[in-house]
């Protein structure tokens, strides 16, 4: 399940980890004019890890998921 917010500076994406046999926390991903942050909660730290991705890098990543393994390089 996710559930998708528009706010007025970002769009906010939460994936709701509901069907798995060892729950994980939720996600949430903030997609703003420059760059994508996504966050989850870590039980084992309370604390919030973040990881912010530029827009390239969320287009490699976008890239990535349909190819097999290698090295590739984005063409502009």
């Amino acid at each position: 399940m996710f559930t998708i917010e528009h706010e007025f500076d970002a769009t906010v994406v939460t994936l709701i980890d509901d069907a798995a046999a060892h729950r994980q926390d939720d996600v949430t991903i903030t997609a703003f004019e420059d760059c994508v942050v996504i966050e989850q909660a870590d039980p084992r730290s309370d604390e919030v890890q973040k990881v912010t991705l530029s827009l390239a890098q969320l287009a490699d990543l976008t890239a990535a998921l349909n190819l097999p393994e290698g090295v590739y390089r984005r063409k502009p």
